[in-house]
């Protein structure tokens, strides 16, 4: 194999380079759109060599309008018979995983036909299958809460190589970020996540279970990097990238270190005094946004006991009393479980789009 490029350069040049051309000379004037979007870890841009031994490699989506859908076949055909044998150096065939049939690996073909990785769809199409949702529909409060950040981020992350369409890149702006009422009601609900278990992490190790202290730590630093990307206005991909991607926000420089000490602390204490000095970021972070009266950044004990607390509880109110969306009003007025992405975190759940509406209902 050639030197490794990342695979969303790798998907521009197989578009531009080979696919482009058959296209034209096929299909002269086919309104269309190209793009490397979707779940994979070049699509998110974290793909590195580890990445190239399954389903990776010269690959592309076309997106086609509704009318232009019947010549899929025509289309792959074409590809399949005239796509030159590399790209970049990487073969353009994919096959058989030997030691995992029936995942796609790149293997050198000479000749065609090729068994190739452009595919064709239509806007629609890729919106129902990653969202289960209409692009022609509005999109409620309890729509943006009911999918996960991670589908949110595959269709919104990636890269767009050619829009002849219009309506790729209109949906791409159209999700790239919650609406600013849902916004809020996601931070109030991640601050009522801290409220909620700042004070048993210490409790639980005042009583000697070090074990059960540091699993609500863990829970707790967690929920601190959620408020960051939210805070940021980014959207957090599952769970395998989520710490990569968090070390790329702004905010990682000051919050890494603390949340890494509580990680590692072997004791309540070592693992309160981080968490306490990572809430505090959080705090400045919260004022700075401007979204509420400013609120107190420094820790304090929790009913007198030995146990300091940011009082997250104070901020998801605040937060929520900000609230003017009377859709997000009621949402909120029902509890603040937040997002699909706060109170799961099962896989299965996040990557069931056939299970939306059921989350929907959650809201009312």
């Amino acid at each position: 194999m050639p030197s490794f490029i990342p695979g969303i350069e790798l998907s521009r040049r197989f578009y531009v380079e080979a696919v482009q051309p058959i296209l034209e000379r096929r299909w002269p004037g086919l309104p269309h759109a190209a793009a490397l979007i979707g779940s994979g870890s070049e699509a998110l841009g974290y793909d590195d060599e580890t990445s190239t031994d399954h389903w990776w490699g010269p690959m592309v989506t076309l997106f086609v309008q509704e009318a232009d859908l019947p010549l899929e076949a025509a289309i792959r055909q074409r590809m399949a018979e005239e796509l030159p044998p590399t790209v970049a150096g990487y073969p353009v065939n994919f096959g058989d995983s030997p030691a995992d049939p029936g995942m796609d690996v790149m293997q050198f073909k000479a000749q065609p036909p090729f068994k190739h990785h452009v595919f064709v769809n239509t806007v629609k199409g890729f919106t129902r299958a990653v969202l289960n949702w209409e692009p022609d529909d509005p999109l409620t409060a309890a729509d943006w809460l009911s999918i996960p950040a991670q589908s949110l981020l595959e269709v919104t992350a990636g890269a767009v190589h050619h829009d002849g369409i219009g309506a790729l890149t209109a949906l791409r702006e159209r999700l790239a970020w919650y609406p600013r009422d849902v916004w809020l009601y996601l931070l109030a609900s991640g601050w009522e996540r801290i409220g909620e278990e700042e004070h048993l992490m210490p409790r639980a190790g005042s009583r000697g279970d070090e074990l059960g202290s540091a699993l609500i730590g863990s829970r707790l630093a967690r929920d601190a990097m959620m408020l960051a990307f939210l805070m940021e206005r980014r959207y957090p991909p599952y769970p395998k990238w989520f710490g990569t991607a968090f070390m790329r926000l702004d905010s990682a420089r000051r919050l890494a270190p603390a949340l890494r000490r509580a990680q590692t602390a072997s004791d309540w204490q070592t693992r309160g005094a981080a968490l306490g000095e990572a809430f505090s970021i959080l705090a400045e972070m919260h004022n700075a946004l401007g979204i509420t009266d400013p609120l107190p950044t420094a820790t304090t004990a929790f009913f007198g006991r030995p146990f300091q607390v940011i009082q997250g509880h104070r901020f998801a109110e605040a937060i929520r009393a900000r609230i003017s969306d009377p859709e997000v009003q009621a949402i909120a007025g029902r509890g603040l479980i937040g997002s699909i992405d706060q109170f799961s975190d099962s896989t299965d759940l996040h990557e069931a789009a056939h299970l939306r509406p059921a989350v929907r209902g959650l809201y009312g």
